[in-house]
């Protein structure tokens, strides 16, 4: 292997092990399951962890054959995975930085409720 394929090879080792502990510990830790952005936290690292799995794998499997074409198959429903979540991340971003609406105009957000606190 070339020095070019090792640093690949150990760069993807890192992405798949990190992702690895991070939905482990975010799992074990974390409410996940409740919100919009939790789903969207592990499903996005999951998607590239698994892409830096699929390096390692066709790395030692090698480019030809049945497995390296349902690996690659299987990378791009990961791609489209990806693609999919950073569409979701903008409409979460626009979404959050245009609050909704009630009908009298106000805003539904804790900043918009006209509560304020005194300071003394």
């Amino acid at each position: 292997m070339s020095l070019a394929q090792i640093l690949n090879l150990a760069a993807s080792a890192l992405v798949a092990l990190f992702a690895a502990v991070f939905i482990t510990t975010y799992h074990l830790l974390a409410p996940w399951r409740r919100t919009a952005m939790g789903w969207h936290l592990m499903l996005f690292t999951g998607a590239i962890g698994l892409l830096g799995l699929y390096t390692i794998v066709v790395t030692f499997t090698g480019l030809d054959g049945t497995p390296a074409m349902i690996l690659r198959y299987a990378r791009t429903v990961l791609l489209m995975v990806v693609a999919g979540l950073i569409a979701q991340r903008t409409w979460m971003v626009w979404a959050a930085q245009h609050p909704a609406k009630v009908q009298d105009g106000t805003d539904t957000t804790s900043a918009g409720t006209g509560s304020r606190e005194e300071t003394p």
